[in-house]
């Protein structure tokens, strides 16, 4: 095998990093801005649950709007009372989110629970089938841990509804600020 020198290395990294290595700043700062958020959010769980409940009602309602005004603009389409059932479907949900933000959280919490409960029982099948590889043990160990985290949400329900969602939007915020930063630092050295 070859080692590659200077040249080569930074002409994969552009072609790896396309337009993002253009705007390592971008990068970075959103990086940072996100790494906030999240110990901002880490920090307030159960405000960050009850900002996202909220942020999520005004994407179903302004969901519900617009897929609403679209079907009335489309004259003529076999499904536009579909569209229409659909977006007051959407709207309903979004105030009903707005109107009890708690039972909302509940009712996440529950589908978060059922999320973990899937994932690791595919992880598990999926590992089994592939027991003939090494690593399969550790695909096993995550769809054990998605399994037991679904079962530790499960246990703590519905309290888990007030800091749960927070703490998993501020820990995904947390692990894509580091994302992007580390992304930002490999865009800035190929353009020095």
């Amino acid at each position: 095998m070859t080692e590659l020198n200077t040249t080569q290395l930074n002409e994969i990294r552009s072609k790896v990093l396309g337009a993002a290595g253009k705007v390592p700043g971008a990068l970075i700062g959103l990086g940072i801005l996100f790494i906030i958020l999240g110990m901002i959010g880490i920090s307030g769980q159960i405000l960050f649950s009850f900002i996202s409940i909220n942020v999520l009602g005004i994407f179903l309602f302004a969901g519900g709007v617009l897929q609403g005004v679209h079907a009335f603009q489309s004259k003529g389409w076999k499904s536009v009372s579909i569209q229409i059932a659909f977006a007051v479907l959407y709207i309903v949900a979004g105030l009903y989110t707005w109107a009890f933000p708690l039972p909302a959280l509940e009712a996440i919490t529950l589908w978060l629970a059922a999320i973990f409960f899937i994932t690791g029982f595919l992880r598990l099948v999926s590992a089994f089938q592939h027991r003939q590889f090494a690593e399969w043990f550790w695909l096993a160990l995550s769809g054990a841990i998605s399994i037991l985290m679904g079962f530790l949400i499960m246990n703590s329900w519905p309290a888990s509804s007030l800091w749960l969602p927070g703490l998993l939007i501020a820990i995904e915020l947390l692990l894509q600020g580091w994302s992007l930063l580390f992304l930002g630092f490999a865009a800035r050295s190929i353009t020095k």
